[in-house]
């Protein structure tokens, strides 16, 4: 029986899935700096939601990983008085649409 690990390599081999991949993980890493910085400033999501003037359950959907626009994410992090700053990542090559 095959691993997950020994599983998800074989499957990053196909270009198509990689891309995929790669733009949930992105997603994913900005889902738990927000519920990161969430924590650090004692905020429930109600708390977090009313501050950045979207709903709880946008919210939540945000720190699930769900896909969000830009101006939700500034609005996040204008309440919780945080920059947003774009870094060069290594090879990270997200599909266009």
């Amino acid at each position: 029986m095959m691993t997950f690990d020994a599983h998800l390599k074989e499957k990053l081999k196909n270009q198509r899935f990689r891309k995929m991949y790669d733009e949930e993980k992105v997603l994913f890493e900005i889902s738990i700096k927000i519920i990161e910085a969430r924590s650090d400033h004692n905020l429930s999501q109600a708390e977090l939601a009313k501050r950045a003037h979207i709903t709880q359950q946008q919210l939540s959907r945000i720190e699930n990983g769900m896909n969000f626009n830009i101006k939700t994410l500034l609005k996040l992090c204008d309440a919780m008085d945080l920059s947003l700053d774009l870094t060069q990542r290594p090879k990270l090559q997200l599909s266009r649409r």
